[in-house]
């Protein structure tokens, strides 16, 4: 272990970036510059140390040791760069990079009030998610997660209206307050239990805590206790049901705050902290050897409720979404299913799931953030948020669409996107276990075609649909297979179906109108207001650019002078429609080229490109390789061995 202090510095310079961002506030070239610059700056700086972690070197800055201050024996606040902190922070790090190009064609795009808020915040985010990536003990790593949620609220509540600040309000109660509680009373267990046997302790140990092993065998409720206390403070960011709900409702944030900072930073803390937990607090021997003991079941490790909850979650969540038609809480109930695979991967203990449970979280978070990304651009550009109102839409947008469509991909497992390498390794690692395990690789298998059934419709009706003949969506809100009749017919031709063959019968059919149709029809599925409104609940698209322009102006000055004028930054070729759905006519066919800016267009095929490039060479990839070295570490045997091993065996070989 070396004392340094770089792992200090990637967190401080998006603390940094802060103060220069909003003193930019008024030239906003030069607030989205220092934006992409701290981005450079902090990923740079985990790339700097990546080589010697991976050679076995571990960075570590302790406040104690910089200046003696010491809170409570045992309690240190510590930095730590190891194997599974530089996995975490790389990703951050890097995603950030394409998401600060992103977020400024975005806003631009939209002219969005109080971009330097947004700015600032989202600095402040990754810094905090730095933290938890390098915390090297539980208060540290308590303090970042804290810190997350408190900087990330200003950004969920972006719009201001009623709507924005219920969910962020919901998006603190359950994050800030009940994780928080959850995984602090777990701390304070942890550390009262580690004091019973010696010198207390909090510091993450690979293969678990020593001294916490030795508590457990003289306290084994508390024990227990705290374990599931930790999960439940870590699952509430992860997603895992029932503290899922407030990740669908703060969809309602600007899609750059969905994409990077609800596919990456801050659900992602939440499944790193369960990383953390189960690989370096408890450590799988200590979890497979404290057994629940189950009245009419009998004895269960402590990872088989962990793995019960994820499996019901991934499975649930996959049939939710088939029923949303916004296509962000679509996206968003896919987020709740992917992450529980992170956290099954990890309660199965075995190696290779382990393995496949870390690199998902790359994988996903490419594909996830590729798909926030197409959705944000669509709104951005077509005023679309809905899918149903998306028939034909791969001629206007047939760039972001494709990656739309490797997006998708990545997320159901499909060959060759990284989420198949991720997704097998899970698989493996269920079945090389047996037993009931084989039920959680069928949950597995189940939410893999759950996948393809409710992202193909978005795929299907994006290019192989047209405008006046489409079926409805979502899938599971009208009989099997759709109607053949369009929502919206503009064509009094009946005798053509969707697909160009001939109609099937639809008599015993009862069609519903489309909401555009009559006052009265109240939309049946999920029709939530676009993720852009004004603070009075309007569509903020649907008003004049003088109109946005004077609003800006009755602005406070210190902060949306630069807003007004990054409006006239973005282009003005938008379609001549200010509602979802194709303009009159159909859509417009435009070339990869022109159907967005270069701001937004650049990181959707940089990040696709990377989801493919992780599923094609992933012994090539280094999230792969750490994700092994992190796995070695645990079980203190070289990786290829691992797999010669009983899964039995292995477990007591780890317990002794």
């Amino acid at each position: 272990m070396v004392a340094d202090i770089r792992p200090l510095a990637a967190v401080l310079v998006s603390a940094v970036a802060i103060v220069l961002i909003v003193a930019s506030h008024r030239r906003p070239n030069l607030r989205e510059g220092w934006s992409v610059l701290a981005a450079l700056t902090k990923f740079g700086l985990v790339v700097s140390m990546l080589p010697a972690v991976m050679d076995g070197t571990v960075f570590r800055w302790s406040l104690k040791e910089s200046t003696g201050i010491q809170f409570l024996e045992g309690i240190d606040f510590a930095l730590r760069a190891d194997p599974l902190g530089i996995f975490f922070a790389l990703l951050a790090s890097f995603l950030w990079i394409f998401t600060s190009f992103y977020a400024a064609g975005y806003m631009r795009g939209l002219s969005e009030h109080d971009q330097t808020r947004f700015f600032a915040s989202f600095a402040a985010s990754l810094s905090a998610a730095v933290g938890i990536a390098f915390a090297a003990n539980l208060v540290t790593i308590f303090v970042f997660y804290e810190l997350l949620s408190l900087v990330t609220y200003p950004l969920v509540a972006h719009n201001e209206d009623e709507e924005a600040r219920i969910a962020g309000r919901k998006y603190l109660t359950y994050t800030f307050f009940g994780g928080g509680v959850f995984l602090l009373a777990g701390t304070v267990m942890i550390y009262w239990l580690t004091n019973l046997v010696g010198g207390p302790t909090l510091a993450f140990e690979a293969g678990g805590m020593d001294a916490l092993a030795a508590a457990a065998q003289v306290e084994p409720v508390y024990a227990q206790a705290a374990f599931f206390l930790l999960i439940a403070g870590f699952g509430v960011k992860a997603a895992l049901m029932p503290l899922h709900s407030w990740l669908a409702d703060a969809m309602v944030a600007p899609t750059p705050v969905s994409g990077l900072l609800h596919a990456v930073a801050v659900v992602k803390s939440g499944a790193f902290g369960v990383a953390r937990v189960i690989l370096e607090v408890y450590g799988p021997g200590l979890i497979y050897d404290l057994p629940l003991d189950v009245p009419g079941i009998g004895e269960v490790g402590l990872n088989i409720p962990v793995a019960i909850v994820a499996a019901f979650t991934l499975t649930a969540a996959s049939i939710i979404a088939m029923r949303k038609d916004h296509l962000k809480r679509r996206l968003a109930y896919s987020t709740t299913a992917q992450l529980s695979y992170i956290v099954l991967g990890l309660s199965l203990l075995h190696p290779y799931a382990i393995v496949g449970a870390l690199f998902h979280i790359p994988a996903h978070a490419f594909a996830k953030l590729t798909l926030f990304f197409c959705a944000g651009s669509i709104h951005v550009e077509t005023h679309t948020d809905y899918i149903s109102e998306m028939a034909g839409i791969g001629k206007r947008m047939p760039l972001t669409m494709s990656a739309f469509t490797i997006g998708a991909a990545g997320m159901a497992g499909l060959p060759p996107i990284a989420g198949f390498v991720s997704k097998f390794y899970m698989l493996i690692g269920a079945g090389d276990v047996g037993g009931s395990y084989w039920l959680f690789a069928g949950a597995l298998l189940l939410s893999a075609v759950l996948n393809i059934a409710y992202f193909w419709p978005v795929v299907y009706t994006a290019f192989f649909e047209s405008e006046d003949r489409h079926d409805a969506k979502p899938l599971l809100e009208f009989p099997e297979g759709g109607l053949i009749q369009s929502y919206v017919t503009t064509s009094d031709d009946e005798s053509v179906a969707a697909d160009g063959g001939e109609p099937a019968d639809t008599s015993g059919i009862e069609n519903e109108p489309h909401a555009a149709d009559t006052d009265d029809y109240e939309y049946a599925v999920d029709k939530y207001p676009s993720d852009h409104t004004t603070a009075d609940g309007t569509d903020a698209s649907s008003q004049s650019t003088d109109t946005q322009a004077a609003e800006a102006s009755t602005r406070d000055d210190h902060d949306d002078h630069d807003d007004a004028v990054a409006a006239v930054d973005h282009h003005g070729d938008h379609d001549d429609h200010l509602t979802g759905g194709p303009p009159a006519g159909g859509w417009p066919r435009r070339s990869p080229r022109t159907e967005s800016t270069w701001l937004m267009l650049a990181p959707i095929a940089v990040i696709a490109t990377g989801a493919i490039v992780l599923g094609i060479g992933p012994d090539y990839a280094v999230f792969l390789e750490l994700a092994m070295q992190i796995v070695e570490g645990v079980f203190g045997m070289p990786f290829e061995q691992l797999g010669d091993v009983p899964f039995d065996e292995l477990m007591t070989e780890v317990t002794n």
